[in-house]
């Protein structure tokens, strides 16, 4: 299961791990603004032989029997930092999900709760 490859950790002392930055309650269907990024506290080596490749963006809203794919954002060794902002609307409270790639150290996630109000 790739489930079994996905790492995790506390962005502050592990340089891999996306941050989510989003507001912690949103209005039902009103925009908003979603950053991430990874080497928040630690920055993550930016060269061809160590980078971050992709971010993935998913949500998972209360209740839903799937998650839903809200972007991927593929990054240049060298020419890019691996931070994307995106916009979204959300119908439901919501975990936001993130994963990125690590050309040598694999996948990671990162999560963020979204209260969604009426």
């Amino acid at each position: 299961m790739i489930g079994d490859f996905v790492k995790s950790g506390d962005f502050k002392g592990e340089e891999h791990v996306p941050v989510i930055c989003a507001p912690d309650k949103v209005k039902k269907g009103e925009w908003f603004e979603v950053e991430v990024s990874v080497g928040k506290e630690i920055p993550h080596p930016n060269t061809v032989e160590h980078h971050i490749a992709w971010i993935e963006l998913y949500a998972m809203p209360e209740g839903a029997p799937y998650i839903l794919r809200i972007g991927r954002y593929e990054f240049s060794p060298t020419l890019e930092e691996p931070i994307v902002k995106v916009k979204i609307k959300l119908e439901k409270t919501s975990k936001l999900i993130a994963l990125s790639y690590c050309n040598l150290h694999g996948l990671w996630e990162g999560f963020a709760d979204v209260v969604v109000e009426e």
